[in-house]
Parts: structure tokens; C-alpha cells; sequence
């Protein structure tokens, strides 16, 4: 236990070093907090009441889709994993200091934005702060599994970009934080539920406990956790 916590804190002090880590879970998306905020506030009068879930969201799925995968890659693409082998550490040690590590960055990044927008932009708090962190948590949580699976599933970098990319840009655009989601033609609203963002949106955003998208996104944890699972022990076996 006490070499997985060190694990953790080595992880987390890499990242803060890391470039893509520092791009993707704070740099840009604390960039476009500020800039989109700034114009939904001026063209949407109601935003107040959405946009820290939005902007969250946001966040995540940029942190956790775009930041991830590409260091899932280099630590099961390189001598890191032979490093693993060679000293019976189980594979699995790689993919949860760094997810557990990425869920500290993002809830940094979230909690920016959750304690600063209603200075800055007026926006709404959630009613119950806790509630709020535990329904986060979960949205990250389901985000990471999906990056870690396209960590583990993509070899070629070049093509992890690609498939991350092809990832998050529908998971943004069909969630409903840029606009209502019953606007879009049914197939693509269909689509939509396929990724946690959708599903986080709708949670965070309702007044009351949304059963129906914490069902969906403990799914994806567990179909996505299984198929890093299956992927490492072939990984193994290999």
C-alpha cells in the first residue's frame, strides 16, 4: 500500500511537470473557462444557472480524453513496461497512479472553476457542495477509463491522436453544454448518450439525484475498467 501511495505522489509531481499534463488539465481549459464564459454570459441571460457544469465539463473531458492516453501510451509503449515485468511490479500499478493522479489535477482544475465563476461570471453555485464533488468524481472517473482503454487500446501515437480526438470533439458537441442537446436530429442525440459528457451534464445540472445517468456512467466505468483489464492481460501474455 505504502509503494501504490508513493506511486501516486511520484506520478502527480511527473505530471505537474509534463507539458501535455499542464496544457490539457489546466492551460486550456482554464483558457476557454474565461474566454466562453465571458461571451455565454453576454449572449445566453440565463447561463448563470449552467455554466460551472458546462465549463467543468468542458475541462474533464479535455484533461482526461486529450491529456491521458498519450502517457498511457508511453508507459506501455516503452521500457517502462519491460521496467514493470522485470521487477514483478503488476501492469496494472501504471494506469491507476496515473489515473489516480489525473483525478487530483482535474478536481483542481474543476474546483477553479467551481470557486471562481460566481465571482466572475455571477454563476450559480450548486446547492449542495458535496453532492456536487461526489456526482464530479464520478464523471472523471468514467472519463479516465474511457482515456486509460484508448491509452492501452492505440499503440500508434500518431493514431491515438486521431482516436482521441474522434472522442472528444462528438462527447463536447452532442453533451448539451454548448447548446440543447433536443435541438440535434434524433441519431445524433442517440449518439450523444454513447459518451460520459452527455450523461455528467444532465447530473450536474439537475436539481435533484439523476439515477438514471449514475447508473450510465458506473456502466461505463465498469465496461471500461473491464476492457483495460482484458487489454492488460494480454498485454501480458504477449
Amino acid at each position: 500500500m505504502k509503494a501504490f501511495l508513493y506511486g501516486i505522489f511520484l506520478q502527480f509531481r511527473l505530471d505537474i511537470r509534463s507539458k501535455t499534463m499542464l496544457v490539457t488539465c489546466y492551460l486550456v481549459p482554464l483558457i476557454f473557462y474565461a474566454v466562453m464564459g465571458s461571451i455565454f454570459t453576454s449572449l445566453i441571460p440565463d447561463i448563470q444557472s449552467t455554466l460551472i457544469q458546462s465549463m467543468t465539463i468542458m475541462g474533464v473531458s479535455m484533461g482526461a480524453l486529450i491529456g491521458v492516453p498519450p502517457t498511457i501510451a508511453e508507459i506501455y509503449g516503452t521500457d517502462i513496461k519491460k521496467m514493470y515485468m522485470a521487477n514483478h511490479v503488476p501492469l496494472s500499478f501504471g494506469i491507476l497512479s496515473l489515473g489516480f493522479s489525473s483525478l487530483i489535477h482535474l478536481m483542481i482544475s474543476s474546483s477553479i472553476i467551481l470557486f471562481t465563476a460566481p465571482s466572475i461570471f455571477e454563476a450559480a453555485l450548486p446547492s449542495n457542495i458535496g453532492i456536487y464533488y461526489g456526482q464530479l468524481a464520478l464523471f472523471i472517473l468514467a472519463s479516465l477509463t474511457v482515456a486509460c482503454a484508448l491509452g492501452l487500446f492505440v499503440n500508434n501515437q500518431a493514431k491515438l491522436t486521431m482516436f482521441s480526438q474522434l472522442v472528444f470533439l462528438p462527447s463536447i458537441l452532442l453533451s448539451g453544454i454548448m447548446f440543447p442537446s433536443e435541438l440535434l436530429y434524433a441519431p445524433l442525440q442517440a449518439l450523444g448518450k454513447l459518451f460520459p459528457a452527455y450523461w455528467a451534464y444532465q447530473l450536474l445540472t439537475h436539481p435533484f439525484i439523476e439515477y438514471q445517468s449514475i447508473f450510465y456512467l458506473l456502466l461505463c466505468v465498469l465496461l471500461m475498467s473491464s476492457l483495460c483489464a482484458m487489454l492488460l492481460r494480454k498485454m501480458k501474455a504477449a
